[in-house]
């Protein structure tokens, strides 16, 4: 059976994602992608050229293209009749020039039927020069991909049969120059055939052929739903390019539509949707340096702005502080002992097996003969004599059998909780604040890599604790969230520090757990609790790190090691 053609780029990158998605590769193409497809510009754009734009017919050798999928188009050329002559992909790597209606044009879009038209003001723009060329290569058969010899360079190829350029008003100058510096990269051949349409054709916009009589039917988008997509995306690279991609291609939309009358509150969501874009864009330059620190922390827009922390400073701290690497690396480095008991099969010989005959004194293997000399008076005398002389033939008996045997092991296992107690009096604000939130985020960063537990408690004065268990390193952004919270008032040791034994003796994946104190002051516990505490921590055989994040105490009554930061 002879392969199915696959109109224009699609045909290649569909395949491509279909691929990644089987194989398991397209995580990205499948969430991101598969949500910029219901969610971004292009639905947008729908909505507004269908309802408050023009609508025109393509002239013969009008530039035509419609939207495939996220930043994915295929364009062609309008002959005549409303057939366009166009690359169509035929097998791996092969294409034929032929002419496709609206239909067959359109067939593979996931973004709906829509065909944009080559335009100079509110008139479609062509030359019968392109259309002529573009009939003249039908039936041509070439090499197809993704660069080169695709179906926008065969449309460029067309354009550019005009030896001279159109002229374009200061207008149409400014908007191509404009155009130039804010269109994507991500695909330049479809930019390249713009910019070919523009200087060869005179085109400045691109309007709707209504050719299905279905323009009308388009939805209204969920103009929320689609500044929320964005904004609750992780901030990772990938994700950025994609964003600052959509943003270049809004600004340009936005310029094409300046001179025309559209109404006040589209244009004004418009300008919000890009808007959010721009922020979440400048978001990530603000705090890329601590999404660098916390790659599996899955940041979004929203949660940056709902923890209201200094990123850049928090940043610094945890990559610029010596102090606060070396704590990062050494809390809940103990180790605990386990026993091991586990069974096994070991070979044991036995006698099981006739292999020969041997002399012994053993007469439980005597052979008959020699048992036949103790009926006979005269010979019993030798049997006995051959007894103790151990030279009675006898069998020889060998074999190997197998029994269970329990072996005994100990092993280290690595336990490796921290229960981290944070001091929210007025004094910690400003830099001791930040300072402790970077030293908790390296923390939880490494502990969430090697899969171990983090407790947080945050108290004020007598009885005053709230707390938090990080399950995961996308659980950060909420970490942060509680450590906005604080008692601002007095401070009271023992309070967390006794809830913290608490843990470390009720959970069992808390034994041997470190505990980390962090204030910004002196304090020390009353003789009867401090020895108390002693006491109750030894015998958990767990140690207590104490951090200043301001002042010089080098010792106390009840931690292991005191760090000023």
């Amino acid at each position: 059976m002879p392969p199915q053609p696959v109109a224009g780029r699609a045909g290649v990158m569909l395949n491509a994602l279909g691929g990644m998605l089987k194989s398991g590769l397209g995580g990205l193409a499948h969430g991101l992608l598969g949500g910029l497809v219901r969610f971004g510009l292009k639905p947008i754009k729908y909505f507004i050229d269908s309802h408050f734009r023009p609508k025109v017919l393509p002239q013969p050798g009008s530039v035509v293209y419609c939207d495939l999928w996220f930043a994915v188009e295929h364009s062609g050329i309008h002959v005549a009749d409303g057939q366009m002559a166009n690359i169509v992909v035929t097998g791996v790597a092969q294409s034929v020039v032929r002419y496709s209606d609206g239909a067959d044009f359109t067939e593979k879009s996931q973004l709906g039927r829509k065909i944009y038209v080559s335009c100079r003001g509110k008139q479609a723009v062509g030359h019968t020069l392109v259309a002529a060329h573009a009939h003249s290569r039908i039936g041509d058969n070439d090499f197809y991909g993704l660069v080169i010899k695709n179906c926008h360079q065969f449309s460029s190829e067309c354009v550019q049969q005009l030896g001279q350029d159109a002229t374009p008003s200061l207008l149409d100058q400014f908007t191509g120059w404009l155009g130039d510096m804010l269109e994507p990269e991500w695909e330049p051949t479809i930019r390249q055939l713009k910019a070919h349409a523009r200087r060869k054709l005179g085109a400045n916009k691109w309007l709707l052929w209504d050719w299905d009589q279905q323009a009308s039917a388009t939805p209204e988008p969920d103009w929320q739903a689609h500044e929320a997509f964005f904004k609750n995306q992780p901030l990772t690279p990938d994700f950025i390019a994609l964003l600052r991609q959509e943003l270049a291609q809004t600004q340009d939309y936005e310029a094409e539509l300046a001179d025309e009358d559209i109404p006040k509150e589209v244009r004004q969501r418009l300008r919000s949707f890009g808007q959010s874009l721009e922020d979440v864009s400048q978001a990530y330059e603000k705090a890329k340096a601590w999404l660098q620190a916390c790659p599996d922390a899955a940041w979004s827009y929203n949660d940056i702005q709902s923890c209201g922390a200094d990123f850049a400073e928090m940043a610094r701290q945890m990559q610029g502080n010596a102090a606060i690497r070396a704590l990062a690396e050494k809390m809940g480095r103990r180790y605990l002992a386990e026993d091991i008991k586990q069974k096994r099969r070991v070979p044991q010989a036995d006698r099981s097996e006739v292999h020969g005959v041997y002399r012994s004194g053993d007469v439980l293997r005597v052979l008959p003969a020699e048992l036949a000399n103790l009926d006979d008076d005269t010979l019993e005398m030798l049997f006995y004599a051959r007894l103790l002389e151990n030279q009675l033939l006898s069998y020889e008996l060998r074999g190997q059998g197998w029994m269970d045997q329990q072996e005994n092991s100990t092993r280290r296992q690595r336990t490796g909780p921290v229960v981290a107690c944070l001091d929210t009096s007025a004094s910690m604000d400003g830099t001791p604040a930040i300072k402790a939130k970077a030293l908790l985020a390296a923390i939880a960063n490494i502990l969430q890599k090697e899969k171990r537990e983090l407790h947080v408690l945050l108290f004020g004065s007598q009885g005053q604790i709230r707390e938090y268990a990080l399950e995961s390193a996308a659980a950060l952004p909420g970490l942060l969230r509680f450590l906005q919270q604080g008692f601002h008032g007095g401070t009271d040791f023992a309070s967390p520090l006794q809830r913290a034994l608490d843990i470390i003796s009720a959970e069992k994946t808390y034994e041997k757990a470190d505990v980390l104190m962090i204030s910004d002051g002196d304090c020390t516990l009353d003789d009867n609790f401090a020895q108390r505490f002693g006491q109750q921590k030894e015998a958990l055989q767990c140690r207590v790190y104490s951090v200043l994040c301001a002042g010089r105490r080098k010792s106390d009554n009840f931690s292991d090691e005191v760090v000023v930061l």
